[in-house]
């Protein structure tokens, strides 16, 4: 590790802004369903670990607070970027845009149902005729596809967009307005973190899908091959050095989000939940599997979110992996040690 990455990386376990550097820096615009976040660190560690820089590049992370679906940033030119899960992917190619998958940065999804821990409620098919929350309207895909799995329908429940927050949904199982919730890990987390303790009801399965992928416009993929090259094995490097040493990874989301640390024990929680989901189910970091695209669309034709079915080999490009794996794995079990003895 230079000393210039060094020091990078130590203004940054600060929580200070990196100092400039003689090289300049490529833009590129990323956009993400949250701000940074623990849900996905290997940004974070690659930044810190000074990955992005390495490659030429300086991640400018879009807004995610917004009511435009972020396949429309790509279109518009406002992202290079966007990340996208299953179902918001099948509905852009429905609607005729061309994008491409080239990396599957998650490949379990985050969502879910829950149920109080005390609930009498074992299964989703226990939900027929109860109140289930959704917190926001997105979630009702993630409900929808879940009742399906074991021969339910949505029709069969009564659902209510109860919104985000810790107390919010905490309140919405505390005054029993809602049997079961629709949500993600970061909303499980909260609920933790305001008193109440949970149990996952989603069907065993359902959850094995690729979650959040790196999707871009087909047309752009020569004008952003070097970029994107750079910008998938940062990432990779990020998640290979996470999976290395916890403390530091606790200790560099402290840093870059420490409102997701205000208690020790919700960033300790979110990390543990952020876990699986950021380390490959494949050998290779963002490998594409055609037969997990397959069963997402099948689920998603069954219960109508998308109309007709679309060949995966027209949209899944794995140009990208081998790139994306073309790293020393000792220096970076080196870089994430040197960080730790300087850092903490």
């Amino acid at each position: 590790m230079s000393t210039a990455r060094l020091l990078a990386a130590t203004a940054l376990a600060a929580g200070l802004a990196a100092p400039a550097t003689a090289q300049d820096l490529t833009e590129i615009n990323f956009i993400q369903p949250t701000p940074r976040s623990i849900l996905f660190y290997p940004m974070i560690v690659a930044e810190q670990l000074g990955y992005f820089a390495d490659e030429g590049l300086e991640v400018n992370l879009l807004p995610s607070a917004t009511s435009v679906p972020f396949v429309a940033f790509l279109s518009n030119g406002d992202a290079d970027i966007a990340m996208l899960d299953g179902p918001q992917t099948y509905q852009a190619l429905n609607a005729g845009m061309e994008i491409s998958v080239v990396y599957e940065a998650q490949q379990r999804a985050p969502e879910g149902v829950v149920v109080p821990a005390d609930s009498e409620i074992e299964s989703v098919d226990q939900l027929a005729g109860k109140t289930v929350g959704l917190v926001s309207d997105r979630d009702r895909a993630t409900l929808d596809v879940a009742l399906n799995a074991i021969g339910g329908e949505i029709d069969e429940v009564k659902t209510v967009v109860v919104g985000e927050g810790g107390p919010t949904l905490a309140n919405a199982f505390k005054r029993g307005t809602v049997s079961a919730i629709a949500g993600a890990l970061p909303d499980w987390v909260a609920l933790q973190a305001n008193g109440i303790q949970i149990r996952d009801i989603t069907p065993e399965g359902v959850a094995e899908t690729p979650a959040n992928s790196f999707v871009i416009l087909s047309e752009r993929k020569d004008e952003l091959n070097e970029v994107l090259e750079g910008f998938v094995r940062a990432w990779s490097k990020g998640a290979y050095a996470a999976t290395l040493d916890r403390e530091a990874v606790g200790a560099m989301t402290r840093a870059a989000v420490p409102e997701e640390w205000q208690q020790e024990q919700f960033g300790w929680n979110f990390i543990d939940g952020a876990e699986p989901l950021n380390t490959p189910v494949t050998e290779r970091f963002g490998d594409l599997r055609p037969d997990s695209w397959e069963k997402v669309q099948a689920q998603l034709i069954e219960v109508g979110e998308i109309k007709a079915p679309i060949d995966v080999t027209t949209f899944l490009d794995d140009s990208l992996i081998g790139p994306a794996n073309e790293f020393d794995r000792a220096e970076v079990e080196a870089d994430i040690a040197e960080w730790q003895q300087t850092n903490m």
